[in-house]
């Protein structure tokens, strides 16, 4: 058995050996390829662009100039199949940097020899074609070792004796010379150029300035009547436009009002409407609640007006049966307290002075209460004597003094009683 083996368009897949002792060599890039175990061998080898910089230090000219060059060269391994076959013979297995050594070896070593042929002039002022030179030469050699050159080119030319910056000093005050002559012939011809060309312009602008106010009071004029004329044009249009706005304003005028008008007799019909519904509202919500309040109002202030008149009546009739009760029990007490006066009278009449004793007597009591009545108020009475003698005195005189404040109070002598 074996394997598939795929390689990309950047590299080739050589596959060698096969039965019987085969030497048939398969070359593939960008596709695949079968190799057998063990009996194939498989290798591949970088078909991608390899840059080389070659250098050459020194190296004499024709004239025996030492110069140092150095280039820049693309390369790399060419596809058709013999040229292909020719460079797996002579590189396979070697890494990219050994190839860029054999090849930059060849172009420094041809680039050398067209050195030796070439002056330095041909070489600083035309490198494009110094390096052709070198690829045509160096083409051969390296395409017999299935490498192709795809570019070449001189990077930098110098020396270290200062053989190209003469040359180019040399050629440089030739240069200057020559642009200093053609800068004064430029500014003398350019002066004489420059007089002509203001003279011209003076003429020119004479001209142009006569016909600018030719042309300006031709536009001033035209201006002024195309002025009148728009002004006329303008109020005519003004005075139509406001004439058509007014009769436009006075037919939206009487548009508004007849839409007023019917917005008005609409406003009305509903209002009336409105008067209907608030009236049945009012009905139905505040007027028949009201009547039946005022009759059930009405209804319960005559039950109370019966109440009352039945209340006052039975009041009146309680007082009326009070009155004649207290009347009876007045009547009657009074019928009582004068026959106890009568009889009172009677008995005063019949004991005489005796009477009016037993009467004072019982008054007495209630006189000395009144009398004493002041004396209730006070908590404690010292009577200031040092002498016990002194009180006793003073107790025997107010008892003296007693039966004449009965006599002024009452007209009853106690001592005539007495006796």
């Amino acid at each position: 058995m074996g394997n598939c083996h795929t390689v990309g368009p950047n590299e080739a897949l050589v596959v060698s050996g096969g039965c019987c002792g085969s030497d048939y060599k398969q070359y593939v890039f960008g596709g695949w390829a079968w190799a057998w175990w063990c009996i194939s061998d498989t290798q591949r080898i970088s078909l991608e662009i390899m840059t080389l910089q070659p250098r050459c230090e020194d190296v004499e000219t024709a004239e025996g100039v030492a110069l140092t060059v150095t280039g820049v060269a693309q390369v790399k391994i060419m596809t058709e199949k013999e040229l292909l076959a020719v460079a797996c013979e002579q590189f396979l297995g070697k890494n990219v940097q050994d190839i860029k050594n054999v090849v930059l070896q060849t172009l420094e070593g041809h680039l050398r020899s067209i050195l030796g042929t070439l002056t330095v002039e041909q070489i600083y002022q035309d490198r494009d074609q110094f390096a052709k030179l070198v690829r045509e030469v160096a083409a051969p050699d390296v395409g017999r070792m299935g490498i192709e050159i795809l570019s070449f080119t001189i990077k930098d030319v110098y020396d270290k004796v200062d053989y190209l910056s003469s040359l180019g000093k040399t050629q440089t005050a030739v240069v200057q010379r020559d642009a200093d002559i053609g800068v004064a012939e430029a500014e003398r011809d350019a002066g004489i150029r420059e007089a002509e060309c203001k003279k011209e312009m003076l003429d020119v602008k004479f001209m142009a300035d006569t016909k600018i106010a030719d042309s300006k009071r031709a536009f001033e004029l035209q201006k002024s009547a195309f002025s009148e004329e728009v002004n006329i044009k303008t109020a005519e249009a003004q005075l139509a436009y406001e004439l058509q706005g007014a009769r436009e304003q006075q037919k939206i005028r009487q548009e508004e009002i007849e839409i007023e008008i019917v917005q008005r007799k609409k406003q009305i019909a509903v209002e009336a409407q409105e008067i209907l519904r608030v009236d049945k509202e009012l009905i139905a919500t505040v007027r028949r609640p009201a009547e039946a309040e005022a009759h059930r109002i009405q209804q319960i202030a005559e039950g109370e007006k019966v109440k009352q008149v039945l209340l006052a009546q039975a009041e009146a009739e309680k007082i009326r049966k009070i009155g004649e009760a207290e009347a009876a029990v007045i009547e009657a007490m009074g019928k009582a307290e004068a026959e106890r006066m009568k009889l009172k009278a009677e008995a005063y009449q019949k004991y005489g002075d005796a009477a009016k004793m037993a009467l004072v007597l019982e008054t007495l009591p209630e006189i000395a209460a009144k009398i004493a009545a002041p004396l209730t108020k006070v908590d404690e009475i010292v009577i200031l004597s040092g002498d016990n003698s002194k009180v006793t005195s003073e107790v025997n005189r107010l008892l003296a003094e007693l039966p004449a404040s009965v006599h002024a109070l009452t007209g009853v002598d106690l001592t005539q009683v007495c006796a």
